[in-house]
């Protein structure tokens, strides 16, 4: 049995093989986009699968107060967290139709919605503003003002290019825009602010990142060019609405891979996972670390994201190199792939995660000091995080600093250590898994 305190901890009571079947809520990236392309689309789009989370949550919320109507039905599922309907259908307004918000747009913790709703309202003759709670107003937004002012936006930002963001779009000029990192959210606040332009807009990126805003957009009748690490669009296209059904999250799934391939004699099956090529980076550098991973890829429809039924088991792990190209594929999951680490013989290195230093939190630093706690070594050289293995764990209390990835590694992680362990503000996994500590305790009560 475990034990979760509302705000307080989370302790593991018993330790033992987590052994069964479960699904993972709707990939957070793609939930995002289906509720924004479904507002902008004209027409009516059946959503099928989204994520339960806060940051999901977010979105929807400031669709709303821009005039988008978002309807729930279908039938109600439970889950170990609470209750939530099985479809969503939004009724589009056009690329034109959103109106002006009376009141500030509050994205909670949500970077994803922040940027994105940012390309949108660039293209939108009217003023916004937008803001935050206190973590995602330490997080940069210079990188995404920039190219968007290029583009013919007004932005205005907070003292250190932070939020709140003032905003007043209008017409908009393409650009050939040289992104300086590979940041998904960047490259789709400028394909959507690129809607809305004249002429052509494109992205070219250091390395490719995730793609489900191309996909999305291909899926909704938009023409994207994409060559290497360049996509582009042309401005004008209408969006016809469309279907989507959402794949679980792999950076949820991630949680349970690794769970089962550390604690001795697990065996868990994870259902309709996303594979998408862009977002798998945690399957690869798993299975190069020798998980028992077997991963039985699914049929789905024609613009869907590919998925899989992934069955992980206890694995004797070896260290692994993820090189800068390769990190941006799971730079979501690098805190639970450096427990995973912790428990492979040799020394791991993430390569190139400055990334993670302007998450939710530093993520590099917290990913130190969570291993720490439990009197584990690791290390930050550079942009480089090191961890050696193996090491044997200790209980330890993990303050995860408001960050749900940090919490539910400090967790896993807690399984296979030894003495009494703690998780400090469990809630603050209903940013992305609100079912995670529900599942979990489950799992160990057998």
């Amino acid at each position: 049995m475990s034990e979760t305190t509302g705000k307080g901890s989370w302790s593991p009571k018993h330790r033992h093989p987590l052994v069964g079947e479960l699904k993972v809520p709707g990939d957070k990236s793609v939930s995002h986009r289906a509720l924004i392309f479904g507002a902008l689309a004209e027409g009516t789009t059946s959503i099928r699968g989204l994520s339960d989370g806060e940051d999901v949550g977010s979105t929807r919320r400031c669709l709303e107060q821009l005039g988008a109507h978002i309807e729930d039905c279908g039938e109600l599922v439970k889950t170990h967290a609470g209750e939530h309907w099985s479809e969503l259908r939004v009724h589009g307004t056009g690329l034109e139709g959103l109106k002006a918000s009376k009141r500030t747009l509050d994205c909670g913790n949500s970077g994803t919605t922040i940027r994105l709703l940012m390309g949108v309202l660039s293209g939108h003759p009217f003023a916004s503003k937008l803001t935050g709670d206190a973590s995602l107003r330490r997080r940069p937004m210079k990188r995404v003002a920039e190219p968007l002012r290029v583009m013919g936006a007004k932005i205005e930002l907070a003292d250190g290019d932070h939020a709140p963001v003032k905003l007043e779009g209008g017409r908009l000029q393409g650009i050939a825009y040289e992104s300086p990192v590979a940041s998904a959210q960047l490259k789709s606040a400028v394909l959507l602010a690129g809607l809305r332009a004249q002429g052509e807009t494109s992205v070219l990126e250091p390395a490719p990142s995730r793609d489900h805003t191309e996909r999305m957009l291909r899926h909704f009748g938009v023409k994207v060019g994409a060559e290497g690490s360049r996509v582009w669009i042309h401005g004008g296209a209408r969006m016809k609405a469309a279907p989507v059904r959402v794949p679980g999250d792999v950076s949820s799934a991630a949680f349970w891979l690794v769970a089962a391939c550390i604690v001795p004699d697990s065996r868990l099956k994870i259902s309709g996972v996303c594979t998408n090529p862009t977002r798998s980076g945690v399957l690869d550098a798993l299975v190069r670390m020798g998980a028992k991973l077997d991963i039985h890829q699914a049929e789905v429809g024609p613009g869907e994201e590919p998925v899989a039924d992934i069955i992980a088991a206890h694995s004797q792990l070896v260290a692994t190199e993820v090189t800068p190209q390769e990190f941006p594929k799971l730079v979501d999951e690098a805190p639970i792939l450096a427990v995973a680490a912790t428990q492979a013989r040799g020394t791991t290195r993430i390569r190139g995660a400055a990334e993670l230093r302007v998450k939710e939190s530093d993520r590099m630093e917290g990913t130190v000091k969570m291993l720490a706690a439990f009197g584990a070594e690791a290390r930050i050289e550079g942009d480089d995080l090191i961890i050696p293995g193996p090491q044997a764990l200790k209980g330890g209390t993990v303050d995860p600093n408001a960050d749900h990835r940090i919490a539910m590694a400090g967790a896993v992680a807690s399984l296979i250590a030894e003495g009494k362990c703690k998780v400090l503000d469990p809630g603050c996994a209903q940013i992305s898994y609100p079912a995670f500590f529900p599942t979990l305790n489950a799992l160990l009560q057998g």
